[in-house]
């Protein structure tokens, strides 16, 4: 007899699946490779139970969503994790970010992590990251401080995180592990240190899995995210992954204008007017040089 379940951890070619019977360790059947299709984290699926105790996985329903990296499927949001300080905070990695969730047009939520570390930060520091945190407030993406070492935050994310299968990512050493064992602490996660050397942390996550929340919903941990790419990405259709931009992009003199060196450009009025944030729009003609960049090599 057939089960339904999802996929929640994969590792080499074995994968735990989540049924109404407990969870059951499967292979995939032969034809999926055939078919250049693989089961991801995430999916839901079909298994059967074979006499030795092992689940094979017969079919795939369909995906709603699919990251490439992470592998993941079936996702609702990202969380995506920054810490604002040890490691600085990168706005133009986190804006990286956002180009990459929302090319998959998926929700996010931002997560500034140890901000009891900030009235150690000097005032500069601190003065820029208010500043940075009123950017993306004012853009409509919801904003979340947090210190797991305090406390402070933790209930306010609980609630975003509530019933939805939520893929965390951010940059290395900004605390994902140890917010994962704050969440769910019967699952302590390898934390690494910060390398003093570099500024930055090092992966502690090896592989994708599904960890189920007390609250209802998954958190998805996610090993190598930060090695963004924007290959689905066009100079085209860059501007869509930039929300801000839409309100004003209709009143640009020419359709499909990349904002840049067009002239009657409204995007680049609204910029200089202060309607959108200046780091903002410095980062998207970094990504369009990018990718313009990129097309050029390919033709």
């Amino acid at each position: 007899m057939a089960l339904e379940g999802r996929i929640v951890k994969a590792i080499s070619n074995f994968y735990d699946v989540d049924t109404p019977n407990g969870v059951i360790t499967c292979k995939a059947r032969g034809v999926f490779k055939k078919h250049a299709l693989s089961p991801l984290v995430g999916d839901w699926v079909e298994v059967t139970v074979e006499a030795d105790g092992l689940g094979v996985i017969r079919a795939i329903k369909p995906r709603k969503n699919q990251l490439f990296r992470p592998p993941v499927a079936n996702m609702d949001q990202v969380c995506l994790v920054f810490s604002v300080a040890e490691p600085a905070l990168s706005l133009i990695l986190l804006d990286r970010f956002l180009v990459h969730v929302e090319s998959h047009q998926l929700s996010a939520v931002i997560c500034f992590s140890k901000i009891d570390l900030l009235p150690d930060q000097d005032p500069e520091t601190v003065e820029q990251f208010y500043r940075a945190r009123q950017i993306y407030m004012d853009i409509g993406y919801p904003v979340v401080c947090i210190s797991v070492r305090t406390g402070e935050g933790l209930a306010e994310l609980a609630e975003h995180l509530r019933g939805k299968t939520t893929v965390l990512a951010g940059q290395s050493g900004v605390g994902k592990s140890t917010l994962i064992n704050a969440f769910v602490p019967e699952r302590k996660m390898e934390t690494g240190e910060i390398s003093k050397k570099l500024g930055r942390g090092r992966h502690t996550t090896r592989h994708v899995e599904l960890l189920p929340l007390p609250q209802g919903g998954y958190l998805v941990d996610t090993p190598g995210f930060s090695q963004l790419d924007f290959a689905r990405i066009t100079s085209d259709n860059l501007s869509s992954t930039f929300p801000e931009f839409a309100r004003f992009s209709d009143a640009c003199r020419f359709r499909g204008c990349r904002h840049w060196k067009e002239p009657d450009c409204r995007v680049r009025e609204a910029v200089e007017e202060g309607a959108i944030a200046a780091s903002r729009y410095e980062h998207y003609l970094v990504f369009l040089q990018d990718r313009l960049q990129a097309e050029k090599e390919r033709w």
